[in-house]
């Protein structure tokens, strides 16, 4: 499926030419019929002579409704860019043409509407001249002009031609696994709910699946699919789709978030980008310039730092970090286009080369150029280096969000990489391409790995140094200083495990090489205590007092390990008096049913504190229940 754009100067006849050639109105705002000027954006799809259905997106052409425009002509295939043969180029012609040549729209037809009105076959050929002077050094220079005639029809079918010729060399749009929809459009039905529409892209979509709404972070399930007002089960790269979503209501969604898959794609309020000023920009870009930024079908406001010039002059270009006003939804390669807010005028735009850098970068750097170089123009290999840095651990879905690559390049390239050496994957193997875009599987340089490793050997390290008599460094502390989520850090753990790093040891972490051993003195007073502890094993000793005998680190060093168990704040029994408490009144139980406290007391010898004590420890380890006065057997 391919869409084709309008572009182009108010009543140039825009809308008129898309109703000749599809029969239907784009203008569908009551607003828009009585004023006949379109206002926003208008849809309509037609069958070229080939066969192939086309989706039309009629874009506003007054200079008040430019953001509109924008909203509409970001993901088109073909710009069918208008002018009017009897006024020929006026200001919204060439502003209109600088967004096409900023987006790189390279495919496109010019339609000279209103033929019929010129009598004069000199006036027309003028009027030409004067279109293909202004195409001139932009993507359009080659685009075929067509005079052609809405009201009487000439030149339509060559249009049609022309359109089908063109699209004979597009590419359809590739399939990344990873779908997204920039709303431009949000609306109800009765009956149906909430219904938003756009231009699908990088994936595809079933009806009945999970979606992600960003940013916003709502979820909502595809109850329809519709394509040119027919239901579908599947839609594809390139389609203007209008996708029912169930469970959200309308006011909860807006023109430019994006509907996707949950679980990638993160919204961001810093990206790194290149960026071209028009020649026919009224003023430089300066630091920390104020610009309106518009990508997809999504605007917000932007401070611009420069990052290789003190200022970007009208037709210079250069390296830019955008500090976004409200979090977008964008990956790298998207394009964008910048403008003044007031007065309202084009400025610029250009491509998005990283989301989500994590922090500023510092001016007039080259070691930062030189990575955003190699994001622009590099290799799928060198695309992962440049996005790996030497940082932390990213998961694989967060490189396919925050790349252009094909994710079938992308897993060849991950797997190339890995089997060189230069970056580790913590599972050993790389999954799948088709599950690439929902991979939690952490990967990083090998230098960033070794650097992890290093700081987890440092960690345990000062921590045996510290407490030498504990087994290890709590999980969840170690977790705290690398700054790792739950998944990735687990990832971590196995991996150094698997390298003979370290060793997990239930609820702790210790060096492979790290053993407890005790002082002869230290174990003079455990021995002292033990005995004590077997001498008595119903009525031991109190904890309180075993405390002071031992301090603190002896005492956490025998119930690390397993020589004594703690039931209360109160209460401790070693190991072999708790099981054989535990063996006598499991048999109990499945003689009699059901145990008391006092039962308990006198089946053992000891008193009611430590009997509590030691059912209250069964129950949470679910050998018994309690109901009521009575413990019964699990």
């Amino acid at each position: 499926m391919f869409v084709v754009g309008t572009a182009g100067h108010v009543d140039h006849g825009k809308s008129t030419l898309i109703r000749a050639l599809t029969g239907i109105n784009p203008d569908r705002l009551r607003e828009e019929q009585v004023r006949e000027m379109t206002i926003d954006l208008g849809f309509a799809w037609l069958v070229l002579p080939s066969g192939r259905e086309v989706s039309v997106v009629d874009v506003p052409g007054h200079e008040d409704f430019i953001k509109n425009m924008l909203a509409g002509v970001g993901s088109i295939d073909i710009a069918l860019f208008v002018v009017a043969a009897d006024e020929a180029v006026m200001p919204q012609t060439r502003e209109h043409l600088a967004i096409l040549d900023l987006l790189q729209v390279r495919r496109a037809l010019v339609a000279l509407t209103k033929s019929d009105l010129i009598q004069d076959p000199e006036w027309l050929e003028l009027v030409e001249e004067d279109v293909r002077e202004e195409l001139q050094g932009t993507v359009l220079e080659d685009a075929p002009i067509i005079p052609v005639s809405a009201r009487t029809g000439p030149g339509l079918e060559e249009l049609l031609a022309e359109m089908d010729r063109l699209l004979d060399s597009v590419e359809p749009r590739p399939d990344l696994g990873r779908p997204r929809l920039s709303v431009d459009r949000v609306f109800t039905i009765s009956g149906f709910g909430t219904v938003v529409t756009g231009t699908l892209i990088d994936g595809r979509f079933r009806v009945g699946e999970e979606v992600a709404i960003v940013p916003g972070g709502l979820r909502a399930r595809i109850r329809g699919l519709q394509m040119h007002k027919s239901q579908v089960e599947v839609v594809t790269p390139g389609s203007r789709v209008a996708i029912n979503l169930g469970g959200i209501p309308k006011e909860d969604v807006q023109r430019g978030q994006v509907v996707t898959r949950p679980g990638w794609l993160e919204p961001t309020t810093l990206v790194d980008a290149h960026l071209r000023v028009l020649g026919s920009a009224p003023f430089p870009v300066t630091h920390n310039m104020t610009l309106e930024v518009f990508t997809g079908a999504a605007r917000t406001l932007a401070y611009v730092r420069l990052l290789d010039a003190k200022e970007l002059a009208p037709g210079a270009e250069g390296w830019v970090q955008l500090r976004l006003s409200d979090p977008l939804a964008v990956v790298r390669g998207d394009r964008y286009i910048v403008r003044l807010p007031s007065p309202s005028v084009t400025v610029g735009g250009g491509k998005i080369v990283q989301t989500n850098p994590g922090r500023r970068h510092r001016r007039f750097r080259a070691e930062v150029i030189t990575r955003l170089e190699a994001l622009a123009h590099g290799t799928p290999e060198e695309m992962v280096m440049q996005l790996l840095g030497r940082g932390r651990v990213t998961p694989i879905s967060a490189l396919v969000a925050r790349g252009d690559v094909p994710v079938d390049e992308l897993a060849g390239a991950l797997d190339g990489l890995a089997r060189g050496g230069q970056v580790v994957v913590l599972s050993g193997t790389v999954p799948p391409a088709a599950e690439l875009a929902q991979s939690g599987v952490g990967v990083l340089t090998h230098d960033g790995w070794m650097h992890l490793l290093s700081e987890i050997r440092e960690a345990l390290g000062a921590y045996h140094q510290r407490f030498p008599l504990r087994v290890g460094m709590p999980r969840e502390e170690l977790k705290s200083r690398l700054q790792l989520d739950g998944s990735l850090f687990q990832q971590v753990l196995e991996r150094a495990e698997r390298e003979g790093q370290i060793v997990s040891a239930g609820a702790a972490v210790r060096l492979a090489g790290h053993e407890v051993s005790l002082a002869p003195p230290q174990q003079k007073l455990v021995t002292e205590v033990m005995a004590a502890f077997r001498a008595n094993p119903f009525t031991p000793p109190s904890l309180a007092d075993v405390e002071q005998k031992l301090g603190g680190e002896l005492l956490q060093y025998l119930l690390d390990q397993g020589k004594l168990v703690k039931v209360s704040e109160a209460v401790l029994f070693d190991a072999e008096g708790y099981a054989e408490m535990e063996r006598r009144i499991v048999q109990y139980l499945r003689e009699h049913k059901q145990i008391t406290v006092a039962e308990v007391r006198d089946l053992l010898g000891t008193s009611r504190k430590y009997a509590l004590g030691l059912l209250e420890d069964l129950d949470r380890r679910r050998i018994t229940k309690r109901m009521g006065d009575i413990r019964i057997l699990r």
